[in-house]
């Protein structure tokens, strides 16, 4: 009985060729301007990256087409920047970044030649105090975001810093715009000459280098209906029978108890805030505030 052979017959590869389509730029890109020297170098340098998300679709990414809010760069092209050779042997560095990013943050600034010590929160706030829940976010809904805080050679902050608390409560302004009151935060506690990189709003005493950094230059990405900045209210104002969430009624409380406690009464809490005796009592009450006897003011010591 002879032997029979088999032949392998090639099977089709299932191997699909891939095309990748690559979409047109938005604008033209152009090689970034030198960056800005001064003599003995910059002592602050403050800075807010383009950055890029990876996930790049609907309005998480500020280069989303639809959007075309502003022009970013990956984390290697924004390490690559020689910010040290603008920066003097003795600075400081404050860094926004967002909350997804803190690693890209902390290895750019490595990158730039700081070390990282500390940082500051932008608390994004309501008019009426409460957290602004219109962030964004995979997981969270972010309501903050990271100044980063870094030191190249040897600089303590100034004196006023010793009472500075890290953290900034502002209403939000217009996508990506970081607070105005970064500046004089900045200004009492480090000093200049001061350089912003990235920047898109000049202000004076500060040398601006970005490429919507000049005057004649109108910032993309629209400005929506409050998103204004603006002052964050003590109290807000409340209808007679309007419920209050637990962390507002918790805000109001604090900030009636500080009142309450440096002497006012609770008739002339009910004439600062337009709130009933009730309203004003159930909340120096929600904070564990030792009420008075009626009629009684507060001793000082």
């Amino acid at each position: 009985m002879s032997a029979q052979t088999t032949t392998e017959v090639p099977q089709p590869s299932l191997a699909i060729p891939i095309q990748t389509a690559t979409a047109p730029p938005l604008r033209e890109v152009q090689a970034p301007p030198p960056l800005p020297a001064t003599d003995g170098g910059f002592k602050t340098i403050l800075a807010d990256p383009p950055w890029r998300f990876t996930n790049r679709t609907g309005k998480v990414a500020p280069e989303h087409r639809r959007l075309d809010r502003y022009s970013t760069l990956t984390v290697d092209e924004i390490a690559e920047i020689p910010v040290a050779t603008s920066a003097a042997d003795d600075a400081h560095l404050y860094l926004w970044v967002p909350n997804a990013l803190l690693p890209d943050g902390l290895r750019v600034m490595e990158a730039w030649g700081f070390r990282y010590v500390s940082h500051i929160v932008w608390a994004k706030r309501r008019k009426d105090g409460g957290p602004d829940g219109r962030g964004v976010g995979f997981y969270f809904r972010n309501v903050t975001e990271l100044l980063l805080f870094g030191v190249r050679g040897s600089m303590r902050t100034l004196a006023p810093a010793r009472s500075q608390v890290n953290m900034i409560e502002t209403r939000k302004r217009e996508h990506s715009r970081k607070p105005d009151e970064q500046y004089d935060l900045i200004e009492r506690c480090s000093p200049g000459p001061f350089l912003e990189l990235f920047a898109r709003y000049p202000q004076e005493g500060w040398t601006a280098w970005g490429d919507e950094a000049g005057d004649e230059t109108t910032p993309r990405g629209q400005v929506h209906r409050g998103y204004g900045g603006g002052d964050v209210a003590p109290v807000p104002h409340l209808e007679p029978h309007e419920r209050l969430t637990s962390v507002t009624a918790q805000r109001i409380g604090v900030v009636l108890r500080e009142r309450y406690e440096s002497g006012a009464s609770i008739r002339q809490l009910c004439a600062e805030t337009d709130y009933s005796i009730t309203r004003v009592r159930a909340l120096l009450e929600s904070v564990g505030t030792e009420l008075r006897g009626r009629g009684r003011t507060a001793v000082r010591s």
